[in-house]
């Protein structure tokens, strides 16, 4: 097994594309096949798969997402770090804290427009930690 952790920063709410660093890692290990696991050590953001070609996909997603989640709802009672605080924590529990993909030849086993993203739910900037763990298969 090889593990790293990647440290992230993020300019407030938004994705943050980390295919690219992510599957570096998978190639440090060098280990052939197996599983990458990708967890955050955060509860205001998220991990995800989807579409990397088209930015207007991750537009659509905050736009559902805010709606399903909205900064500031009078019914939050934990509001400790502003209005964005309860809604952070909502959106990181719908979407994932981690996600596995399989890898092989040394490399990322993603579909055509598949990237893998942080998407940050808080609305000022963070710093996040990835831990990746490469799992030989």
């Amino acid at each position: 097994m090889h593990r790293e952790t990647l440290e992230i920063s993020t300019p407030g709410r938004g994705f943050k594309e980390i295919t690219r660093q992510v599957d570096d890692i998978v190639a440090r290990a060098g280990i052939r096949e197996g599983l990458c696991n990708a967890f955050i050590l955060h509860t205001s953001a998220s991990l995800v798969i989807t579409e990397n070609a088209d930015p207007d996909v991750l537009t659509d997603l905050e736009t559902v997402i805010s709606d399903l989640a909205p900064d500031g709802d009078p019914r939050y009672t934990h509001t400790a770090e502003g209005p964005d605080d309860m809604s952070a924590h909502i959106r990181s529990m719908l979407t994932r804290t981690s996600v596995s993909i399989p890898f092989e030849s040394g490399r990322l086993r993603l579909g055509t427009w598949q990237g893998l993203f942080l998407w940050e739910h808080r609305t000022r900037p963070h710093a996040r930690k990835v831990v990746v763990s490469i799992l030989p298969g």
